[in-house]
């Protein structure tokens, strides 16, 4: 009788390799939109773990659709949470004004005009371009 061949202690075997990237890659993706820095994090842990899938896949003989998908989502991902986090990190002081003022307003209007003064510092901040882009994408 032979024995089955087992990977060596602390590898995974090729086919969990690409599972686990892509499931990195999408919760990366998720966290982009929950948590930018942390999805970038996560964005980076997912892109090394599917370039490191693809020649697992390919020595063992295995499709590497996953490892491929793994590595396209995770690169949009990274992508996204890095324009997220400047985006953050350049509206930083507004973002913080924007805080102050809605811890004291009591009432529905006084939160929409905290709201107009960020968008409106926002503004003085940021391009025409940009600002154009983000009310596209809002509608």
């Amino acid at each position: 009788m032979s024995t089955p061949v087992q990977a060596p202690a602390g590898q995974q075997p090729a086919e969990s390799a690409g599972r686990r990237a892509i499931w990195l890659a999408i919760a990366a993706l998720a966290m982009t939109f929950m948590l930018p820095l942390a999805g970038l994090v996560m964005a980076l842990f997912a892109l090394v773990a599917g370039l490191r899938a693809l020649p697992l896949l390919r020595g063992a003989g295995r499709p590497t659709g996953a490892a491929v998908g793994g590595i396209t989502v995770s690169s949009i991902a990274l992508v996204l949470s890095a324009l997220a986090t400047g985006m953050q990190l350049y509206l930083m002081n507004e973002y913080s004004a924007y805080q102050e003022c809605m811890k004291g307003a009591t009432t529905v209007s006084s939160q929409g005009e905290c709201f107009a003064q960020f968008r409106e510092a926002a503004q003085r901040k940021l391009p025409p371009d940009v600002l154009e882009l983000l009310g596209a994408m809002q509608t």
